[in-house]
């Protein structure tokens, strides 16, 4: 597009953007080794690809299908289905990356609520669920005979009882409101810092620090359910080790591709649209000049705009000096 305001930072590829990248991307048509498919992405339907994946290769699945609405992607369309039939759909899907999870692999499934009602189920048959997580996208359309849904589901599973989860790698620093001192005035359960008071405390399964991107983010692309980066880092951050093998068979714009590459994990990504291809190898070749992920910093995850607020205020004091 060229009529984007000059502030507008959405990325985009030229024809020979696209060009350059088509010798890049995959097309499984016979089996592949984990080695070969390490740190590639697949122009191909998942569907397609499944039956010429390795087992057993992958540590941590991240898996966004379609959730049951109707939905275009960039002219691939996604009509929202009876209920037994996305059922059926999504048991399919999970019968096809079954046999790629290693025997201790961890797994997180995006949803919204009315999916979640479907695919729990099925979940729940498959895996061990051990919790769903909430996170509020921060926007959503008003509705006048209902409540504006403006919140996504993340299913957590895994394959047994024995799995990674890195806590300390998942603490949030969140700004503290009303401290308490104790009786000599120190801080008591928090830290006092330059620019006011903070906590670093446990993850939960409620996340209200996440940024959905918008047109001034350089992460940003025209696709239309993407996800953030700041959210991805989280699930790759607490479920996988480095070098740990992260595979995403519904890849969109690249954001689990690129989240990986800047946290030193091994990734495949599979995604139809060969536009969302290109995308995502152009973030993925900015991921090399660029390796920081909004809203993470020094191994800590900060509140909803907190961290771009500090750096604001440090540049307003560098400049008064």
């Amino acid at each position: 597009m060229n009529d984007r305001a000059p502030r507008n930072r959405t990325l985009t590829c030229s024809p020979r953007e696209r060009a350059d990248y088509k010798s890049r991307l995959l097309d499984l048509v016979a089996p592949s080794s984990p080695d070969r498919l390490a740190n590639r992405v697949v122009n191909q339907d998942f569907f397609a690809a499944a039956p010429y994946l390795p087992q057993g290769f992958v540590n941590l699945l991240l898996l966004d299908p379609p959730y049951n609405l109707s939905k275009n992607y960039n002219g691939n369309p996604f009509k929202e289905k009876a209920a037994d039939s996305y059922r059926s759909w999504f048991h399919r899907l999970l019968e096809l990356v079954q046999p790629t999870l290693a025997p201790n692999a961890s797994i997180y499934v995006c949803s919204d609520w009315k999916t979640s009602i479907l695919i729990a189920p099925l979940l729940e048959e498959n895996f061990r669920v051990r919790n769903r997580i909430t996170w509020e996208r921060e926007k959503g359309r008003g509705a006048q005979s209902n409540w504006k849904s403006n919140a996504e589901d993340i299913w957590f599973c895994t394959t047994s009882d024995d799995y990674v989860f890195n806590v300390d790698a998942v603490k949030l620093k969140r700004r503290v409101i009303a401290p308490y001192r104790d009786a000599s005035g120190k801080p008591k359960d928090w830290q006092e810092g330059a620019n006011g008071g903070y906590r670093i405390t446990h993850p939960s399964n409620i996340w209200t620090d996440i940024t959905v991107p918008f047109w001034s983010m350089p992460e940003n692309t025209d696709h239309p359910t993407q996800k953030p980066e700041k959210l991805i880092a989280k699930l790759v951050l607490a479920s996988s080790n480095p070098h740990d093998f992260v595979f995403d068979p519904f890849l969109g714009s690249g954001t689990t591709a690129v989240v990986c590459k800047k946290l030193g994990r091994r990734y495949l990504g599979i995604e139809q649209d060969f536009e969302y291809c290109c995308w995502a190898e152009k973030r993925l070749a900015l991921a090399d000049k660029d390796n920081e992920i909004q809203g993470y910093s020094a191994g800590i995850f900060w509140d909803r705009n907190s961290l771009s607020e500090r750096r604001r205020r440090r540049a307003l004091a560098q400049r008064r000096k």
